[in-house]
């Protein structure tokens, strides 16, 4: 597309994992007329957004990269930010993806547009595009979210959320606040809590903590992976396979769990001297009903002598402080929210418009949902990526989005081969899947664990984020797109070309 071009065959939104993802494989297979949309001014998604003190991923490296690009050159079992950053430029550059990149173009509206068949999209440069194809890889972690406390305007101090970690502010000698004990609070907490004066961390909820089994990964492995990358592979499979065997735990047999709680509670004395801290942080629900962290640092962290862990209800914040529900007042000179993201509400109002006018928030208003997480009926040629129920409580996210994408560009193929206009998921297949879904998920531990998280729907109580099962078989689910699940509209007869006969075409031009 060049830079004046308004049309285009294949929008691709967002240049995480998922959008560059798309767009290798989109090459691979031959389609060169598509964009990747990116509202920043540089690539990375989620590693560029994230970048707080102490931010790393929490899956092994070797499995926390794609299958068809390793990376011999990790420095650690678990990558920081800054390498996983690094290695998503590295794959644009390697695949040659700079031609395709389309920097500052934030979607603000995707409407489609029955008559033309195609799909509208304004974009915040000003740029008004049309495309026959939306696929959005704009994830399911990407909008946070803050707590809903009075007087919150009211703070006079420094504030922000994880996400957007202010690096200009000094925390040297500050009174923090922090509030949310997530995944990135365990980050960043013991990177901070030796510079500050005083530490509040306010906790709802205490997480269930597993030891991390990080480590410098050695010159001499760089060197094998590189110059013998078979030795890499079998690191990739033992480690995914180890990931793997969690499944059985949290989908398929939850009381399993209770062993593994053992390991968390052990970790927990180990690291925890004073009683009435290690009852502060002990969780009352079944580990696994939450996302399960790992950190070796983080209990040493709240033990500490400028670290308060604060249970009781924040009832609002004042100008110079947070007020809890027993009337005490923290001081605080800087208010940090750990609180994490809109998972159940990945998208805001007014994005995606589909069929009739109808947005996309309407049509999930009793909670997100998709056909194997990837289209949703109304919003025809609509592909997510990392859609509802894809998510994963025991092992590597990559692998779910190459699988998604081997589903996309199937139904792509499909519809260049049989001269396909659009393809649209039929109500009755998708509800069907759906229910299967959540009967699957009301047996795990995620539903049955005895928490509240934020996997699930608060509208419902339905969980609408993650994939009850293993990988490999949500791979064999979306390994090929079958034509007879969509209702798909044939390009007009007259259009240039004869197309090839589909199957099971009827006379409205549709499949069934």
């Amino acid at each position: 597309m060049n830079a004046q071009s308004d049309s285009i065959d294949i929008a691709i939104i967002g240049s995480g994992f998922a959008g560059l993802c798309m767009a290798i494989k989109l090459k691979e297979a031959g389609f060169t007329d598509f964009f990747i949309a990116e509202q920043a001014d540089t690539l990375g998604g989620t590693w560029r957004d994230n970048h707080y003190p102490g931010c790393a991923c929490d899956v092994q490296s070797h499995v926390y990269s794609f299958s068809f690009a390793p990376n011999p050159n990790w420095t650690r079992q678990f990558a920081p930010q800054a390498e996983i950053r690094a290695y998503l430029e590295q794959c644009a550059t390697r695949f040659e993806l700079a031609p395709y990149l389309r920097f500052g173009m934030g979607l603000e509206q995707a409407v489609y547009d029955e008559h033309q068949q195609r799909w509208q999209l304004r974009f915040s440069d000003g740029r008004q595009v049309s495309a026959r194809v939306l696929v959005s890889g704009m994830g399911g972690l990407s909008r946070p979210a803050l707590p809903d406390i009075a007087g919150l305007d009211s703070f006079k101090g420094k504030r922000f959320h994880s996400q957007q970690w202010d690096h200009d502010y000094s925390l040297k000698g500050k009174r923090v606040a922090v509030i949310g004990t997530g995944a990135s609070a365990i980050q960043f907490v013991p990177q901070i809590a030796p510079q500050v004066a005083h530490l509040d961390l306010f906790q709802r909820t205490p997480p269930w903590i597993m030891p991390k089994p990080d480590r410098a990964i050695s010159p001499i492995e760089r060197w094998l992976f590189q110059h013998l990358p078979f030795t890499q592979r079998l690191v990739r499979s033992a480690f995914y396979w180890a990931l793997e065997g969690r499944v059985i735990g949290f989908a398929l047999h939850p009381r399993l769990m209770n062993i593994v709680q053992k390991i968390a509670l052990r970790h927990l004395h180990r690291q925890v001297a004073r009683p009435s801290l290690r009852k502060t942080l002990t969780p009352d629900y079944t580990l696994g009903c939450k996302r399960v962290l790992i950190s070796n640092d983080y209990y040493p962290a709240l033990s500490r002598s400028n670290v308060d862990v604060v249970t009781e209800r924040v009832l609002r914040i004042e100008a110079d402080g947070v007020i809890t529900a027993d009337g005490i007042k923290h001081p605080a000179d800087c208010l940090i929210f750990g609180t994490g993201f809109q998972a159940t509400d990945p998208l805001p109002r007014e994005r995606i418009i589909g069929r009739g006018g109808v947005d996309l928030m309407d049509t999930w208003q009793d909670g997100a949902h998709a056909y194997k997480g990837t289209t949703v009926p109304g919003y025809p040629n609509l592909f997510l990526i990392v859609g509802p129920n894809t998510g994963l409580g025991h092992n590597s996210m990559i692998l779910m989005i190459e699988a998604q994408v081997t589903y996309i560009v199937d139904a792509l193929q499909q519809m260049q081969r049989h001269r396909i206009a659009t393809v649209d998921v039929k109500p009755g297949v998708e509800s069907a899947y759906n229910q299967q879904l959540q009967a699957k998920l009301k047996r795990t531990i995620w539903n049955t664990g005895g928490c509240q998280s934020w996997y699930l729907d608060p509208r419902t109580g339905k969980n609408t984020t993650l994939w009850p099962g293993s990988t490999w078989r949500f791979k064999q689910v979306t390994r090929q797109f079958a034509l007879k699940d969509y209702v798909a509209d044939l390009l007009p007869v007259n259009a240039p070309g004869r197309p090839a006969p589909a199957p099971h075409s009827t006379p409205e031009g549709s499949l069934s």
